[in-house]
């Protein structure tokens, strides 16, 4: 019966998209139709699995998140039970609803009976502390003569400031609607239909108009509406969006509030919210069709993608506020780059392609999920970076409070994000419309999915990118028929590190790729980034791939002050940075010359297998003036840093003796 479940409410899931008159041009390939067989990512989601989310777990419950529950539970059984908040903030809950997020996903790919009881026996205690009504808000639940301070004394009055009641609802309807597609149980949905049902009775025209303060219902009431179709979940979603702006005093920059969001243009304010906010515009305009959403979005990408973004594919420069900093704004010892706000870059960038098919969104999807995500989550999977700043001098203390790697954090937002996001990869690496199958992700898997309607295809990809180039598809039709397979080819490619003038290679490299389809160099037409392969297909017709990788040097646009005279290390999708153990423990006055050639080595057994680039560097020392000396330098990927305990780290490498230079916050 589970098993008939799971199939019919995959089928509904799925086909929800295709049952809607207006919604993405482009469809993704649910996670759940795609099996991941990749050496790089299989073994990082595996850790999730057996590691990241059972530690998770267990941190809920010895810090009192699971506590809160169970206390609010009791309160609604007993009204004269006196309770106290286990926990420091009022958005703590979300913590149990991302990692069974996470855990659902997980349990689609690898069925684990311990872990579904476990869940499920959680949300047994969740179902226990939602108040009669709907209302679902432990901070408050528990004592509701003293809620949280950030919380106000009555419901919703801090909803625009602090008091992150819908940012708990938001996350309740992901984890609600990731559990029932995975497994086809209700109990967690009916708990979230529930709270989103007392949401659409307080909320909306001529009722509350108060704009969410830290986005992300607007999101899960989409995922609501596509699961039931109830047309009033995104109705609200549209409403949340639509109040900023327009009645909150003060209005804020810092939650995306000082303006109606369609009279927006620049990138601005908490990283992660605008992530979260700018993902939920996207779906409602899909679902809408509204072209002023579009505009809006539209401009506010092309000013985080020009001035905004990091080379590692962060976003949120600005530790006070965890925000966007001003145009070109991008410290390197003091970045911030919450990794919560990598995984909203994804997000909202996965949701552009959606909408425009444009492959320069998966270009800065593919730079973060490879550099500033990956780098947020350590090799074992048990501790984790809050920051991921492109710079460590073993001083600044950039983790909260800390140096390294921590395996919990007062604020955990950011470990159990990543238990949410590791297992859905695969939902990335595919997507399609009505005759176009698109490949986005060059990632080792297998899919089915179907096109115009009937025709069921089957795609394997075989590759080690990304530590080389090369990549076999198999393509095969149900029958024999016509389509279009989209190859994206990737902007580093073609020498553009990024779809903007912030970063460009050093020197172009003339070297073009090389696609075959069965051996046989084949006509394609170059659209939007994709190599249109339109023709007949047969069964295990293979796409053949190279992608010259070879060792490139990025510079920054002239306005980014920190990183004038310096380069960084990049190969493929990957940026490499210099960190202390590796370089005598000293790398701050290293010099990169252009003229130093530098090859590239795969380490099998070094930092779960990983390539290192090598090259004899200069060291600047002081002994009656300064003198270089001659010395070998080796850089490590990025996402790996920070692995073999406290050091010094630089991804932005001086090229001359002026960029040996203090770093300008």
């Amino acid at each position: 019966m589970r098993n008939l479940l799971f199939f019919l409410s995959s089928f509904l899931f799925i086909n929800s998209f295709a049952q809607r008159a207006v919604d993405y041009p482009i469809q993704g390939v649910p996670f759940n139709k795609v099996t991941i067989s990749d050496q790089f990512w299989l073994p990082r989601i595996d850790t999730n699995r057996t590691v990241t989310i059972p530690s998770s777990f267990k941190k809920c419950e010895e810090t009192g998140r699971v506590e809160n529950f169970i206390l609010a539970g009791k309160k609604n059984t007993d009204p004269s039970f006196k309770g106290k908040f286990q926990t420091q903030y009022p958005f703590d809950d979300t913590d149990i609803y991302k990692i069974i997020e996470g855990a659902a996903y997980s349990l689609t790919v690898h069925p684990d009976p311990k872990l579904g009881k476990y869940v499920d026996s959680l949300i047994t205690i969740i179902g226990r502390a939602q108040e009669p009504d709907g209302y679902l808000y432990t901070a408050r639940t528990i004592d509701p003569e003293h809620p949280h301070p950030w919380s106000g004394a009555q419901r919703w009055v801090n909803e625009s400031i602090l008091s992150h009641e819908t940012y708990d609802s938001g996350h309740l309807f992901e984890a609600a609607a990731a559990w029932y597609q995975a497994t086809g149980q209700r109990n967690l949905l009916n708990i979230a239909l529930k709270n989103a049902n007392l949401l659409c009775r307080v909320f909306g025209p001529g009722k509350r108009h108060d704009a969410p303060g830290h986005e992300i219902v607007e999101m899960g009431l989409v995922r609501l509406y596509r699961i039931t179709g109830v047309k009033k979940y995104l109705n609200l979603a549209k409403f949340f969006i639509d109040c900023r702006g327009r009645y909150n005093n003060p209005k804020t920059t810092y939650t995306q509030d000082d303006k109606p969001v369609v009279d927006q243009t620049v990138a601005e304010g908490h990283a992660v919210r605008a992530g979260y906010l700018y993902s939920g515009v996207a779906d409602v305009a899909a679902l809408t069709g509204d072209t002023a959403y579009l505009q809006a979005i539209d401009k506010i990408w092309n000013n985080m993608a020009s001035k905004k973004y990091y080379i590692t594919g962060g976003i949120g420069a600005i530790p006070d506020g965890e925000r966007f900093g001003d145009n070109y704004q991008l410290p390197n010892l003091t970045a911030y780059n919450e990794t919560c706000a990598s995984i909203a870059n994804v997000f909202w960038n996965y949701r552009m392609f959606l909408l425009h098919g444009d492959s320069k969104y998966i270009d800065v999807l593919e730079r973060t999920l490879y550099n500033s995500l990956r780098s947020g989550v350590s090799l074992s999977g048990d501790k984790f970076f809050y920051a991921n700043p492109l710079a460590c001098d073993g001083k600044y203390k950039f983790n909260r409070g800390s140096l390294t790697r921590q395996p919990w954090f007062d604020c955990s937002c950011c470990p159990t994000n990543m238990c949410r996001f590791m297992p859905s990869l695969s939902g990335y690496i595919y997507a399609r419309n009505k005759d176009s199958l698109y490949i986005n992700l060059f990632v080792g898997s297998s899919a089915t999915l179907t096109l115009n309607g009937t025709n069921q295809i089957t795609i394997n990809q075989k590759t080690d990118y990304p530590w080389n180039g090369n990549d076999i598809i198999s393509i095969t039709p149900g029958k024999k028929s016509h389509f279009s397979v989209c190859v994206r080819i990737p902007g580093w490619v073609e020498n553009h590190p990024v779809p903007s003038n912030l970063y460009a290679f050093e020197s172009p490299y003339p070297h073009q790729f090389i696609l075959k389809v069965n051996g046989k160099k084949t006509p394609y037409t170059l659209k939007k980034g994709y190599a249109v392969i339109s023709r007949t297909w047969t069964k295990n017709d293979l796409i053949e791939l190279n992608f010259p990788m070879p060792i490139r040097r990025v510079i920054a646009n002239s306005q980014v002050k920190n990183d004038q005279n310096k380069v960084v290390i990049e190969r493929g999708p990957i940026v490499f940075c210099l960190e202390g153990v590796d370089n005598e423990g000293n790398i701050s006055n290293i010099v990169l010359p252009d003229s130093t050639k530098l090859k590239a080595t795969f380490y099998p057994d070094l930092l779960g297998g990983i390539d290192m680039i090598t090259g004899e560097a200069k060291v600047i020392k002081q002994s009656n003036g300064l003198v270089t000396q001659s010395c070998l330098i080796k850089a490590i990927p990025y996402f790996a840093w920070s692995n073999r305990g406290v050091d010094e780290m630089e991804v932005w490498i001086p090229n001359n003796l002026t960029g040996i230079i203090k770093e300008v916050k």
